[in-house]
């Protein structure tokens, strides 16, 4: 298949004219007026504009499933609808919940990697975000089941998983947090997450393997101009990329401007979102053992603490355009920059030769027109 006529983001992320051609599932060629095979399909996306599937390393529910159900069928549920809305990648989220609560949800995930559906969203790795974090900042995570940090329980989850996890949290300056990383960082990404740390301990932690930071601004020590804190360390330190919860309510508008601005390529957007995403406002819904309910877009447990989003990372594009970020910018950091994040960047994230083909076709207004999944069109 040959796709023509449209706009499509290059390996710099580039708006350019010209064809993609797609041949089992990956791409294969790109260029302006490509010629045509005898009997090629072609599809005229004259209008449009093609971008990289969108890669979400940070969901843990949406339509009603949570990662931590613990079944294939409640993430089959969440591919489905994540690819709907031009995810074409996810990596399914855990939360600070019981550990065989949480080894079940791996060995779910496992099932899925291994035997993809053909019309919903790959699973390519898992995020266990907790259990080891601080009470401190536990934030929507539930506070009995937090633990001290422990690379053997870690590397016991890692193998269930069958070398799956690609993000662990850790809140650094817990006891043995250090350690833990040193340990852990060789095998999986380690991500600075729900911590008290202040800007020496992160820095300290980023040198002992911290490369990651969950969910910027929320659940950690914020930036003062004589207590940098944690979110002064990710500015301050290049080797470490940041996650941004792009909603325009858990950050302000003018601080997510100042983030990309700040980050430039280390920035990345992930939903955090829970299973109230795509259900109805006003009820409430179970997230790792607490009850959260939504209102006007906003989801707080009963205590009015902020429990995940219900938006996804097409929604967060559009908002990162309007309140001010380069479209470049917004589409890179929701595709190439989180794939680079869980080791998979030569595989997916970005429109060139060799990759699969996954890509999303939007309107001039940023509406999903189609989606397709390794070459296969989903919604056209």
């Amino acid at each position: 298949m040959i796709l023509t006529g449209a706009k499509y983001f290059d390996r710099d992320f580039h708006l350019v004219s010209g064809d993609i051609r797609l041949e089992n599932g990956r791409i294969r060629e790109v260029g302006a007026a490509l010629s045509r095979g005898a009997g090629e399909e072609v599809l005229d996306c004259t209008g449009l504009l093609i971008a990289p599937g969108f890669v979400d390393v940070h969901i843990h529910g949406c339509a009603g499933a949570d990662t931590c159900d613990g079944t294939r069928e409640a993430l089959d549920t969440m591919a489905r609808f994540l690819l709907s809305h031009g995810v074409t990648s996810f990596c399914p989220t855990t939360m600070t919940i019981g550990v065989e609560t949480i080894q079940r949800a791996l060995l779910a995930a496992k099932d899925c990697a291994e035997r993809p559906l053909e019309d919903g969203a790959r699973v390519v790795g898992i995020n266990m975000e907790g259990p080891f974090i601080s009470p401190k900042k536990k934030g929507a995570q539930l506070e009995e089941a937090i633990l001290a940090p422990d690379a053997a329980l870690f590397r016991r989850c890692y193998e269930l998983s069958g070398g799956l996890v690609k993000l662990v949290s850790l809140a650094p300056e817990q006891p043995g947090g250090f350690d833990f990383a040193r340990a852990v960082s060789p095998c999986c990404r380690v991500s600075i997450a729900h911590t008290d740390a202040d800007y020496d301990t992160a820095k300290q932690s980023f040198d002992c393997g911290v490369t990651h930071a969950t969910h910027l601004f929320n659940a950690m020590s914020g930036l003062h101009h004589r207590e940098p804190g944690v979110v002064g360390a990710v500015f301050d330190d290049d080797r470490v990329e940041a996650e941004l919860i792009c909603d325009g309510i858990h950050i302000h508008p003018a601080v997510l401007r100042t983030a990309f601005r700040l980050l430039g390529g280390r920035a990345l957007v992930v939903s955090d979102s829970i299973r109230a995403n795509g259900m109805a406002e006003g009820q409430r819904y179970e997230l790792g053992g607490q009850m959260v309910t939504v209102r006007s877009g906003k989801a707080t447990l009963e205590d009015g603490t902020i429990a995940g989003s219900v938006t996804n990372l097409h929604d967060e594009v559009r908002n990162l355009v309007r309140f001010g970020v380069p479209l470049e910018q917004a589409v890179r950091a929701a595709s190439l920059v989180p794939a680079r994040a869980i080791g998979l960047d030569g595989e997916i994230g970005s429109i060139e030769p060799g990759k699969r083909a996954d890509l999303v076709l939007l309107t001039p207004d940023l509406d999903v027109a189609d989606v397709l999944l390794a070459g296969r069109r989903i919604q056209g």
